[in-house]
């Protein structure tokens, strides 16, 4: 909307006020309550107005911040007006590390609060897209003490710059009875046996890992993790005749929403027999099925995960899904092959990466074989990436018998 300087409406920020018309919940509701209590968020709303007026950011880089014995887990963020605009003259952003899968008390999210009411804006974001929890806006000497608080009630910073990003993971095995490994255990795990490179940035740049326990992949691992372990089963579906015939009964159209939908038509449906029919080696867990029917379909019960590699957003060379790296792993305590992988990944990629090279990157400009000898795997089929046209594996005449 267009406004004339020279007939300012009584709201400081009126192009903001259009944000919070209409049916849909609004962000500057919320800010404009924190605003009502602490200046840092008033005058972060006048700097965003001012932004969406003038199409143009105000937030500048300017210097390292953090806390003490880490170098990562602190965002900072400056204002280029600061002077118009003191209250968010340093509004350094916190990464603190979330619980596997995102379960809090009520005693523990009214801690955190009043620790980030006491040093920062009190404004949040849950989840960040790593996972963390996001307090935005401290003052550079509000840090430490923060730190020192959340420590105090059981909570620790997250990753930040070239790192180990915040490892996150889906509810799991806590809500969803399709999980095929608990991924709250893993994820912690994970989280736990890499503390030195989650806190202390030391690698060309930042590598995330995330964890589902089935291909529904809910917490999107394939498309925005380095390294994404996804649930998965080695033998068939189990399939529930009875169940089966059920839904049937029901009304359900099982050629129609379930075999027809099946990408390798691995699922048949026999009209006169009421029967679903599997071709268990054409299956590939995409969990379509199960999805359609829990009732009758189930996954099998030999479960492990599939590990995938190279997944990220755009960056230096365009957006890359995960592609497979190990088509099974049994993922249980205590962990010992599974760390053991992902440590001798993240030790190659740290010695041949340039800057700002994420591992999906590195093994596309290197090749998947160099790759693959310098982390000491096997190379097998369900690594090719694209049929017909990979450019990552070539056999040697000696592996073809």
């Amino acid at each position: 909307m267009a406004i004339n300087k020279h007939e300012m409406p009584d709201s400081e920020t009126p192009r903001l006020d259009e944000l919070e018309k209409g049916p849909w919940p609004s962000f500057v509701t919320e800010m404009r309550e924190a605003a009502g209590k602490k200046p840092a968020a008033r005058d972060l709303m006048r700097q965003l107005e001012k932004s969406y007026g003038e199409k143009v950011g105000h937030w500048k880089h300017g210097g390292i911040v953090g806390v003490k014995g880490y170098g990562g887990g602190v965002i900072g963020r400056y204002s280029d007006s600061p002077e118009e605009f003191p209250g968010v003259r340093e509004f350094h952003t916190l990464r603190v590390n979330q619980p596997s899968g995102w379960f809090y008390t009520s005693k523990a999210l009214r801690q955190l609060c009043d620790v980030w009411d006491k040093h920062g804006s009190g404004l949040t974001n849950f989840h960040g897209s790593t996972g963390d929890v996001i307090l935005l806006g401290a003052p550079t000497g509000n840090l430490q003490a923060c730190f020192d608080d959340l420590s105090d009630i059981g909570f620790d910073l997250g990753g930040s710059g070239g790192d180990l990003r915040t490892p996150s993971a889906c509810v799991g095995p806590a809500r969803c009875e399709f999980a095929n490994f608990d991924t709250l255990d893993a994820c912690q795990k994970v989280t736990m046996a890499f503390q030195d490179e989650l806190h202390r940035p030391q690698w060309p740049y930042k590598f995330k890992v995330k964890i589902s326990g089935c291909p529904n992949d809910c917490v999107a691992a394939q498309a925005r993790a380095d390294f994404s372990l996804i649930g998965t089963w080695r033998d068939t579906l189990r399939i529930d005749q009875e169940a089966v015939k059920a839904y049937a009964a029901q009304g359900m159209d099982i050629r129609g929403e379930v075999c027809d939908h099946c990408p390798t038509r691995a699922l048949s449906w026999d009209d006169a027999q009421k029967q679903l029919n599997l071709v268990a080696e054409d299956c590939v867990r995409c969990m379509h099925c199960i999805n359609k029917m829990p009732r009758a379909i189930r996954p099998g019960v030999q479960k492990g995960a599939t590990v995938l590699i190279g997944g990220k957003a755009t960056i230096l060379r365009s957006a890359f899904l995960s592609w497979v790296l190990v088509p099974f792993i049994k993922v249980e305590p205590p962990y010992t092959e599974l760390l053991d992988l992902l440590r001798r990944i993240t030790d190659w990629w740290a010695d041949n990466a340039k800057s700002r090279e994420r591992i999906g990157e590195l093994i596309y400009r290197v090749g998947m074989r160099t790759f693959l000898d310098g982390v000491g795997l096997p190379a097998v089929p369900q690594m090719v990436k694209e049929p017909r046209a990979n450019p990552y594996i070539f056999w040697r005449s000696e592996e073809v018998k």
